[in-house]
């Protein structure tokens, strides 16, 4: 049987934004914990997506990162990510979201520019 292993972390950061940190494989079997756990965190401040330790994501995780760009944009904040791997990367860009999604190299410069003001 295949291991479907998502690990899933929040954090507050002091920039004032929420970090989950992904860990595994976004897909079909994954993708229902990454939703169950953004609707859980506070819609009024900013999300930070780290996928630095995200091995694998198919066209379910791409639509899971759309919610939640979808999500933030309904409550008024915003979401970015960082640590893109070159093959989520590679992803992203084939399907246009690296043009809706914001990547910065650290959580710090991503809770920067998320940052009312910023």
């Amino acid at each position: 049987m295949p291991d479907y292993t998502l690990t899933i972390e929040v954090r507050a950061h002091p920039g004032g934004v929420t970090v989950i940190a992904l860990a595994g494989e976004l897909d079909y079997h994954t993708a229902p914990r990454l939703r169950r756990t953004v609707e859980r965190t506070p819609g009024e401040l900013p999300l930070v997506l780290d996928l630095a330790r995200l091995r694998f994501c198919d066209s379910i995780g791409v639509a899971e990162l759309l919610s939640v760009l979808g999500r933030t944009r309904r409550l008024g904040t915003s979401v970015a990510l960082v640590g893109t791997t070159a093959e989520v990367g590679r992803l992203l860009a084939i399907t246009g979201i690296d043009g809706l999604l914001p990547t910065y190299g650290t959580v710090d410069g991503a809770a920067d520019a998320l940052r009312p003001g910023g």
